[in-house]
């Protein structure tokens, strides 16, 4: 059971609220800006930094008060426009910015947006540097003259897109799959909407040079609203229904900021973050490339996706919920392979943070590799019965510290013992708590579910 509570402004991915109101409301994210700008002038005189965005309709606002707030603090800034968050880390690290920013709220609706910020390194910034300026954000917040510059249009100078800063971004994805071959194979290609549909046309096209695949790319027309909306990786099912459809055999699908990917088999089914490890990790224990024949995952990944690791004498350890958890244990035990359930795969030797489209192209350079489909190549993948039960609170208490939450918690642990898991958090991005229980008994897993929810609804919902 884990269950910590937030901070008051970074989340386990940056800050996410609804746009324009606390804390993303204009004085706030002038405040954030002037907070990474004076962190980086510590090491740096004059800091370069660039900034990223997705589809929203509030994104080029949020990115606007941001770069007003940087270039007032002494920072360069430069725009790389709708690219997803990847790119980002991918570009701050290959052109010398001392920092990337990153406007997303990933996979919430569009009236949702979110800031994350990147260091030199390409890797998100680390909690205490986070907390550090989390003081300072609210400290500069509080001052009467941040409110009075954040809003003045004098400060609001329009960002200039920078169209190569995406083009490098392609360019890196397709070499770091070279020789990947198409060829033959027939898929869809959900972009949610969001960041995705900005790069997977111009990607998609070059890789099928000779128009031998059969590629459907949908939800690539983004209004500043759509993003995400019954599509995408939150709702993969949609994708699942559209290669049954369209008679493909894979279908593809990201978040709104294009960090996580989610498959689709030939038969209406979907295929999590569990199916792309199982896969990819075989996969590289096969070519000698698996370090230590181990596995980072998190505490929502599947217990079938443990025992076929296991079968394969691959070993698998557990993280915290969060893709900078997952690196943290990578790095700590210097694994090669690791993410989570919702899509969110790390390659270190590729990349350092989850790549949706890269995920995407590793899986399809296996399958082409290997001439079986992603349903052969998981084929012995036994999911055991799982269910989440969100419950959205009014504040973030301690759940061990709740009697009543406590006690349908340890009768769940004591009923289930060897047969399943239970794992009670916090959002990092949002007011929800997540009840997920994991059992052979798909009976004993709803009704441990629904007493553990109800508890937790009744001390501390909304």
């Amino acid at each position: 059971m884990t269950a910590s509570a937030a901070r008051q402004l970074f989340g386990t991915d940056g800050i996410r609220a609804v746009a324009g109101e606390s804390p993303l409301d204009p004085t706030t994210i002038f405040a954030v800006g002037l907070a990474l700008a004076h962190t980086l002038r510590r090491d740096a005189d004059h800091p370069a930094v660039i900034l990223g965005r997705d589809t929203r309709e509030s994104s080029p606002w949020i990115a606007s008060t941001l770069a007003a707030a940087l270039r007032a603090a002494g920072a360069r800034v430069e725009s790389a426009g709708i690219v997803p968050t990847p790119a980002v880390a991918f570009l701050v690290r290959t052109h010398g910015f001392h920092a990337g920013v990153v406007v997303s709220a990933s996979h919430n609706p569009w009236q949702d947006n979110g800031i994350k910020l990147f260091g030199a390194d390409g890797f998100k910034l680390p909690d205490p540097v986070e907390l550090v300026m989390e003081e300072e954000i609210l400290h500069h917040a509080a001052q009467p003259g941040t409110r009075s510059v954040a809003l003045d249009p004098a400060y609001q100078l329009p960002l200039d897109d920078n169209s190569d800063f995406q083009s490098d971004y392609i360019q890196f994805l397709i070499d770091s799959v070279p020789g990947l071959q198409l060829r033959g194979l027939q898929m869809v290609v959900d972009c949610a909407n969001g960041a995705a549909a900005a790069v997977a046309p111009e990607l998609f096209d070059r890789l099928n040079e000779s128009h031998s695949a059969q590629i459907d790319l949908l939800n690539i027309t983004p209004n500043g609203r759509n993003i995400n909306e019954g599509c995408g990786a939150l709702h993969p099912y949609y994708v699942a229904a559209q290669t049954q459809q369209r008679g493909a055999t894979l279908g593809l699908t990201f978040d709104g900021d294009a960090d996580r990917c989610m498959l689709a088999g030939a038969r209406n089914n979907v295929l999590n973050g569990d199916a792309i490890l199982l896969a990819a990790a075989r996969d590289l224990k096969a070519r000698g490339l698996l370090n230590g024949n181990l596995v980072v995952a998190t505490t929502m990944s599947n217990m079938g996706l443990e025992a076929a690791l296991k079968r394969s004498g691959i070993r698998m350890v557990r993280a915290p919920v969060g893709d900078r958890y997952v690196l943290q244990m990578m790095q700590r035990h210097k694994a090669s392979l690791g993410g989570e359930q919702s899509g969110h795969i790390l390659f270190p030797h590729l990349a350092t943070t989850g790549d949706g489209l890269l995920t995407a192209l590793v899986v399809l350079d296996l399958i082409a590799r290997t001439g079986q489909s992603i349903d052969e190549l998981v084929a012995d993948l036994r999911v055991f019965p799982q269910v989440i039960v969100n419950v959205r609170v009014r504040e973030k208490r301690p759940l061990e510290s709740i009697p009543a939450v406590a006690a349908s918690i340890r009768a769940a642990e004591e009923d289930l013992k060897d047969s399943g898991r239970v794992v009670i958090r916090y959002s990092g991005t949002e007011a929800l708590a997540r009840v997920m229980i994991e059992a052979e008994s798909e009976a004993s897993m709803h009704h441990h579910a629904g007493a553990i929810a109800d508890a937790i609804r009744q001390e501390l919902g909304a």
